[in-house]
C-alpha cells in the first residue's frame, strides 16, 4: 500500500520539496554517524618563536651597596686631593682672592649642577632607557625628567660622582673657618709676608660679608651654569652603558677604591719622604692623612643625609647636621693645633690634626649639596622660597657661632701658638 501524496487544488500531484529531502538525508546521515569520532580539525603550522628582549639578571641589593661604598671611597679621595691641589694652586702672591677653597667650592657646585640636570650619561638607568620607564604611559617630558632624576640617584656611579667627588671637592667647614679668620683679621695672605695691618671692627664686618657673598653667590651661579651646560651638551653627551658599568666599571672601581684607601694607610705608616735629606715628612700633613680620613667623613655625610633629609622637606636636616658637626670638629682641631705641647710642638700630632681638618671635616661638610638644596627650595616657590633663606642663614649662623665660641675663646684669652707643621 502506497503512502498518500499531497495534491494541488486542481488535483495534480504536488512537486517534492528538495530542501526537505536534503534535511531528511542529513538527519539520517547524522544518526548513522553518532557513534563515530568527530573529524579532527585541520592541522595548523606551529607558531614561530618571537625574538624576546634580553632579560637582565636580578641585581643584588647588597652588591649594589658594596659598589656604592667603593665609589664613595674612591671619589672621596679624588675629591679631597683635587680640593687641596686647587687650594695650593690658587694661593700665590698678588692673588685677588685669598680664600683658596672658593675655587673648589665653585668647581664642585658647577659639576653638581651638570650631573643633576644631565639626562644622557645615565639614560639607560638600571638597564632600561628612561623613555621606556614611564609607568603612567605619559609623554610629559617634565614628568619623565623628574622620574629620571629619582632613579639615577640610586645608581652607584652617580652617587660616587655627586656625593663622593662633588661633596668632597667642596667644603662647608673650610668656608666657615675662612669666615672666622676674615672676621678676626687672621686670614693668611701670601702677599703680606706675615705682616698683618690692624683694622677696626667695621672693616672686619665688611670682610665677613665679602666672604659670604663671594662664596654663596658664586657657588649658586656655578650650580646654575652647570645645569645650563648639561642642557647645551645634551646632544653630544655620551651614555654610559649599563652592562659595561655593572660588569666592568663597578668591579674595577671596587678594587681601586679599597686599594687606594689601603695604600693611603700604608703611606701614612711608612711615609715616602721619611728618609729625605730634610727629614720633615711633610707629605703626611699635606695630603696623606687627609685622604686617610676623607672616606670616613664622606660616609658620615651620606648616611646621615639618608636618615634625616627626608624628615623636614623644607629644611634638609641631614646636610645641616653634618655641616655643623664637621665645622665643630674642625674648630676643635684648630685649637689643638695651635696649642704648645700638641700641634704647636709635636709634628705627627700637628699633621694628624691637619689631616682631620682637610680630610674628615672637609669631606663631611659640603657646599655643592648645600647650594643645590638652596636652589631647589627657592625654585619650589611659595613658602619654600622663604625656607631657602631660613635654611641658608641658619646654617651659616649656627656654624659660625660655634667657631666663634670654640676658636675665639682660645685666641682671645690664651692666644695661639704657631703650628709646627704650618
Amino acid at each position: 500500500m502506497s503512502l498518500p501524496t499531497s495534491t494541488t487544488p486542481n488535483g495534480a500531484p504536488a512537486p517534492s520539496d528538495p530542501s526537505a529531502s536534503s534535511n531528511a538525508a542529513a538527519a539520517a546521515t547524522n544518526t548513522n554517524n553518532m557513534d563515530e569520532k568527530p573529524p579532527s580539525p585541520p592541522l595548523e603550522s606551529a607558531p614561530q618563536a618571537q625574538p624576546s628582549e634580553p632579560t637582565l639578571h636580578p641585581i643584588s641589593h647588597k652588591l649594589t651597596q658594596f659598589y656604592t661604598i667603593s665609589y664613595l671611597i674612591f671619589f672621596a679621595i679624588f675629591g679631597t686631593l683635587a680640593r687641596l691641589g686647587l687650594q695650593a694652586l690658587t694661593f700665590y702672591p698678588g692673588a685677588p682672592i685669598v680664600t683658596g677653597v672658593l675655587w673648589a667650592n665653585v668647581g664642585g657646585s658647577l659639576l653638581m649642577g651638570f650631573f643633576q640636570e644631565d639626562r644622557r650619561l645615565f639614560r639607560e638607568e638600571w638597564g632600561t632607557p628612561n623613555n621606556k620607564n614611564n609607568n603612567n604611559n605619559t609623554n610629559d617630558a617634565a614628568e619623565q625628567a623628574k622620574q629620571h632624576k629619582t632613579v639615577k640617584k640610586t645608581i652607584p656611579l652617580y652617587i660616587g660622582l655627586t656625593t663622593g667627588f662633588c661633596g668632597c671637592f667642596t667644603s662647608f667647614s673650610s668656608f666657615i673657618r675662612d669666615l672666622f679668620l676674615a672676621l678676626t683679621n687672621d686670614m693668611p695672605n701670601p702677599s703680606s709676608e706675615g705682616n698683618v695691618v690692624s683694622r677696626n671692627g667695621g672693616y672686619s664686618f665688611m670682610a665677613l660679608v665679602a666672604v659670604i657673598l663671594s662664596t654663596v653667590s658664586l657657588s649658586l651661579c656655578a650650580l646654575l651654569f652647570g645645569t645650563h651646560l648639561a642642557a647645551a651638551l645634551d646632544g653630544v653627551t655620551p651614555t654610559v652603558p649599563f652592562r659595561f658599568t655593572r660588569r666592568a666599571l663597578d668591579p674595577v672601581m671596587a678594587v681601586l677604591g679599597w686599594g687606594c684607601w689601603l695604600g693611603a694607610v700604608f703611606l701614612a705608616i711608612w711615609p715616602p719622604d721619611r728618609h729625605d735629606a730634610k727629614g720633615m715628612e711633610v707629605w703626611r700633613g699635606r695630603a696623606v692623612f687627609a685622604i686617610v680620613f676623607a672616606p670616613l667623613g664622606c660616609f658620615l655625610r651620606f648616611y646621615v643625609s639618608l636618615l634625616l633629609n627626608a624628615r623636614l622637606p623644607s629644611f634638609p636636616l641631614g646636610t645641616f647636621v653634618v655641616n655643623v658637626f664637621g665645622t665643630v670638629v674642625l674648630a676643635m682641631c684648630f685649637d689643638l693645633q695651635h696649642v704648645a705641647g700638641i700641634g704647636g710642638s709635636v709634628l705627627t700630632a700637628c699633621q694628624v690634626l691637619q689631616g682631620v681638618m682637610d680630610g674628615f671635616c672637609g669631606s663631611a661638610t659640603t657646599i655643592s649639596t648645600w647650594v643645590a638644596e638652596l636652589s631647589a627650595l627657592g625654585a619650589a616657590g611659595g613658602r619654600k622660597r622663604w625656607a631657602a633663606y631660613v635654611y641658608g642663614v641658619v646654617s651659616v649662623g649656627v656654624a659660625l657661632g660655634f667657631v666663634v665660641v670654640i676658636v675665639g675663646s682660645l685666641g682671645w684669652t690664651r692666644g695661639f701658638d704657631g703650628p709646627v707643621c704650618g
